[in-house]
């Protein structure tokens, strides 16, 4: 069997800050939106025996692309720490294709991701355009437009 990614999962302070940015921002459906209890201190070094868990991703597609909001019971309303630097070892971004324009006009209506940061990279007629954000919790989201035919 070949090893693929089944879902990326990010802890969040604010299920409604984080649903914003992901779900009325970026376009990305609700697929699942559950709590589960378990021994997540053996597996995750939680504090918490509960935790809710909100799939986001294409539904038609449920195998492919899934960013997950979870967050721990004992935990809820905490901020994660600060995000990493761009640059240092460890995780960097989450990479999404998206409508770059009118996923940047839809964040700032809603005053979400910061001040992007935009290139165009060679590539078809007019190139790809990408651009990056950052989540509510401070994860670096790269913004992928599909290339011009």
């Amino acid at each position: 069997m070949t090893a693929r990614v089944h879902h990326s999962a990010i802890v969040v302070a604010d299920f409604d800050a984080s649903l914003r940015f992901w779900r009325d921002g970026l376009g990305f459906e609700e697929i699942m939106d559950m709590e589960f209890d378990g021994d997540w201190a053996t597996l995750f070094g939680a504090t918490s025996t509960r935790l809710r868990s909100i799939f986001l991703g294409d539904p038609a597609r449920q195998g492919v692309g899934i960013v997950e909001l979870v967050q721990f019971e004992s935990e809820a309303g905490v901020v994660p720490s600060e995000a990493r630097s761009r640059g240092a070892a460890g995780f960097f971004l989450l990479s999404c294709y998206v409508d770059v324009d009118a996923v940047l006009d839809r964040l700032r209506a809603l005053g979400l991701g910061g001040e992007p940061g935009r290139i165009v990279v060679a590539g078809g007629e007019a190139g790809v355009h990408m651009a990056t954000v950052v989540d509510p919790d401070g994860v670096l989201v790269e913004l992928i437009g599909n290339p011009s035919p």
